[in-house]
């Protein structure tokens, strides 16, 4: 994992390096005066993600002709001095505040020091700074096309997390009936949410480097298994409350094997829920509880069947969403 970590650290750190120094001698190359500024504005542009590169960029362009309108009215005023850089900055800096352009003061703002340096704004040093905007943005659009969708890692993080909701289930079927329970603890739950958390930052990345529509189908597997992971937690509650076993405390632990049994991605579950309906219908029809002790057993035992009902129709209904996504893909 160390490994893996600096390696990126490595490759993101030359990338930014080569592309800097693109940036800079293509600027040079075409004469343009402060070349080392496309470098910046080429490193600042650099996003993780293609849709944050072109967001970034998008944000900055407009951006970037405020800042030369606000700074035209601004030096034409008070002339090419610090009090009207001053101003500048204090208008722009609000501006961008409030259109949640923040990143792009510094970066615009260099830019305008030149004129300031220069006492002009020229349409030459205009197309200068326009040019040096254009080279430092579109490199680092560039160098970001090569990112792409990490299908087969997002494969491998919702394995882990199907393997441990799995778990979970299988673990629940061989609780449930035991009386003593001291040893049932809730650690493989901080497991899951490690494994849904990863999954889940592995989609938004995914979905963000899908460059014009985004496929959210990831994003809703990960939602779908986090709001069974609170079912899940839910029930384990549920299962420690449970002091007197009755017999319907083995169907119910039946029925969590049962559900473990046909666990996959893929499944729709009818069968399931279909079994589910039979297993109740069948409770409800046995002798009534002989004891207080029994009845609240026997309603805490109701109630998480009640519970696995919901679990499975999350799943359901995400296999439904998914067939129905798939089909209007296909108009």
């Amino acid at each position: 994992m160390v490994q893996k970590h600096w390696k990126r650290q490595l490759m993101k750190s030359l990338k930014i390096a080569a592309a800097a120094a693109l940036s800079i001698g293509l600027a040079g190359e075409l004469g343009l005066k402060y070349s080392a500024t496309a470098g910046i504005i080429t490193v600042l542009s650099i996003r993780d993600t293609r849709r944050e590169t072109l967001k970034s960029a998008g944000n900055r362009a407009l951006a970037f002709l405020c800042a030369l309108v606000i700074s035209a009215c601004c030096f034409g005023i008070l002339g090419y001095h610090l009090p009207g850089f001053a101003v500048y900055l204090f208008l722009f800096a609000m501006l961008c505040l409030e259109a949640g352009w923040g990143e792009a003061v510094a970066m615009d703002s260099v830019l305008v020091t030149h004129f300031m340096t220069e006492k002009s704004m020229s349409p030459g040093l205009l197309a200068n700074e326009a040019l040096l905007f254009g080279i430092g943005t579109l490199t680092g659009i560039l160098v970001n096309l090569h990112l792409h969708r990490k299908a087969a890692v997002f494969d491998r993080l919702a394995g882990e997390v199907d393997s441990q909701i799995k778990g979970i289930i299988h673990r629940m079927s061989l609780w449930l009936p035991k009386e003593d329970r001291k040893e049932y603890g809730p650690d493989c739950f901080d497991r899951l949410e490690a494994a849904l958390e990863a999954a889940r930052q592995c989609a938004v990345e995914n979905e963000n480097n899908t460059m014009f529509f985004g496929d959210s189908r990831e994003l809703d597997y990960v939602d779908m298994r986090g709001r069974q992971c609170i079912i899940l937690r839910d029930i384990y509650e549920n299962i420690l409350k449970v002091e007197y076993l009755s017999r319907q405390a083995g169907q119910v632990a039946e029925f969590l094997a049962q559900i473990e049994q046909d666990y996959h991605r893929d499944n729709t579950v009818e069968g399931l829920l279909e079994k589910q309906e039979q297993l109740l219908a069948r409770m409800k029809g046995q002798k009534l509880p002989e004891s207080r002790e029994e009845f609240e057993a026997r309603a805490i035992l109701f109630h998480i069947l009640m519970q696995l009902r919901n679990l499975l129709e999350l799943k359901r209904n995400y296999v439904k969403n998914l067939k129905n996504k798939d089909s209007l893909k296909r108009l």
